[in-house]
């Protein structure tokens, strides 16, 4: 056995030596001290800060996606284009400013997405399972709610004027978009029928109810969750056969059917799959519900291309609706499901979401300007995922390491996880994965410590920011210092003393050159 173990070692090495796997050209020295020279150009140009006033905000939450994560899938990214993958920019890559969120909630040193979600939110650490609340108040704890409530970057948007939405891949009432609207001691209470009766008695709402009654007139809301929206044993619309997927609601509340009647006269438009959402007329609509599942959306690479919209249509949709608004827009995108995929420890799902996040970084870029938009790209936490292993150039990001362990003599994926479902023994030692087939979709990767699911990890996560102000996320941040350079680049929230001079007129310092300019000469001719 080890004699086999070592040949297979000795034949990838070999390989590895005869075969370069890198392009001819990255032999030259010119070819790196040529593109170093390129980018050196291209960071002084950023010694002119983009101090303009931001008319939009539109914040991408990564749910899950540590730093291992962008990496791995601006790998994936290339490969799936042709390319050995290591070389490939994502689009969140191109932003001009990193920062890093130190991501423990008030509670906990590895955070979860509620806690988390109100501190980027709403400016406010929190503890784990809260949403909307300060750190005064105690998951599940009903009475400790009233008092303790904190609001969003999306409610100081709304107040100023702004339109507002929420595009999502999971239950539009889930931990991250329910921060933006919602003040909940409990994020599982999803409907009333998940509340325990004191906490209804006690007159403490659940997250569905509040995301149509907190702030009643939010644009956009798209993502899943119908079925909390109905009242219990309601067949779904898309799937009536299944009772799984029946309405949950005790109350007898019928949520779509509320909001419907409320919107019906304001150009608003409710739509539960991807035909009807792609055959509206952004022009024509003012307010938009787009409940897609029961629950969350399906996995990209399992999504029905005819029945749900992929995350990039969503955020087309969203910004052509919000961008109508003279005062602006306020967006909230969350790919909720890479979280999911690693928890599941099914990386290749969770990988390919970033990817489909990363399309709709790229479709909101080309539909804004970066003269008038700040775009941050952030996640909540990170997961105990990782990859490693001496890979070679253009490996399979999903692929085998260029070895095999030295002490049970067996091969392991680059990609591994610190615990999760994919701990598996055969015959008391570990699973061989040459028996299996580790580049499939749902392949669960071997992990160190058996879990039902995968953890969350606590190291920072990154922070990509462009437009307006996005020079003031920089650093080592806390989590929730985010919103409130949102909130400052607009001039909303506590943040308007600095966007007008004492005459009341708009200070130039945060208006564009050309524009100051225009504004000059206008001033002096008149």
């Amino acid at each position: 056995m080890k004699i086999a173990a070592l040949f297979v070692l000795g034949c990838l090495v070999w390989r590895g030596m005869a075969k370069p796997e890198f392009p001819e050209q990255e032999k030259d020295p010119d070819f790196w001290n040529e593109w170093a020279q390129r980018t050196l150009k291209n960071a002084l140009t950023l010694q002119d800060l983009n101090k303009n006033i931001a008319k939009n905000i539109i914040l991408f939450l990564g749910d899950g996606m540590g730093v291992p994560t962008v990496t791995a899938a601006r790998i994936l990214k290339g490969q799936m284009s042709g390319q050995s993958g290591e070389e490939t920019q994502l689009e969140m890559d191109k932003f001009p400013y990193v920062a890093l969120s130190k991501t423990y909630n008030t509670n906990a040193q590895v955070p979860d997405s509620a806690g988390t979600a109100t501190a980027y939110l709403c400016g406010v650490k929190a503890n784990e399972g809260t949403v909307g609340v300060s750190a005064a108040a105690v998951r599940s704890q009903c009475n400790t709610t009233r008092g303790n409530e904190v609001t969003s970057i999306l409610k100081w948007a709304k107040d100023a004027g702004k339109s507002v939405g929420i595009v999502t891949t999971t239950r539009v009432n889930h931990a991250t978009p329910s921060a933006s609207y919602a003040h909940c001691v409990d994020r599982d209470w999803y409907s009333d029928a998940e509340m325990p009766a004191e906490a209804v008695q006690s007159g403490c709402k659940d997250i569905a109810r509040q995301l149509f009654e907190n702030i009643p007139d939010i644009n956009v809301i798209m993502g899943g969750g119908r079925k909390y929206m109905y009242p219990r044993n309601t067949p779904d619309v898309e799937y009536p056969g299944d009772k799984k997927h029946n309405g949950t609601r005790k109350d007898g509340r019928n949520l779509v059917v509320e909001w419907t009647d409320r919107v019906k006269d304001k150009k608003g438009y409710y739509v539960w799959d991807r035909k009807d959402l792609l055959s509206l007329n952004p022009n024509n609509v003012d307010y938009l519900l787009g409940l897609f599942e029961p629950s969350d959306l399906p996995y990209e690479l399992e999504r029905n291309k005819e029945t749900d919209p992929s995350l990039t249509e969503m955020v087309d949709v969203a910004i052509k609706i919000l961008k109508k608004n003279e005062r602006g827009f306020y967006l909230l995108v969350e790919g909720g499901r890479i979280d999911h995929g690693h928890h599941e420890g099914k990386a290749k799902q969770a990988l390919h979401e970033a990817v489909e996040m990363d399309r709709a970084i790229t479709r909101a870029g080309l539909l804004t300007s970066i003269y008038e938009t700040l775009t941050v790209v952030t996640a909540d936490h990170s997961h105990v995922f990782n990859f490693g292993g001496y890979t070679v150039r253009g490996n399979s990001i999903f692929g085998l390491a260029p070895m095999v362990s030295d002490v049970d003599h067996k091969p392991f994926t680059s990609i591994l996880y610190g615990n999760g479902p994919g701990f598996k023994l055969v015959n008391g030692a570990r699973e061989n994965v040459s028996n299996v087939d580790y580049e499939q979709k749902n392949y669960q990767a071997q992990a160190a410590v058996p879990l039902s699911m995968e953890t969350h990890g606590g190291e920072d996560v990154a922070i990509f920011s462009k437009g307006p102000m996005a020079h003031l996320l920089h650093g080592v941040q806390e989590q929730h210092y985010i919103p409130h350079v949102m909130a400052y680049a607009a001039c909303i929230g506590q943040n308007k003393d600095h966007c007008r001079t004492t005459s009341g007129s708009p200070s130039l310092s945060h208006i564009s050159p050309m524009l100051a300019l225009l504004l000059t000469v206008k001033y002096l001719l008149c």
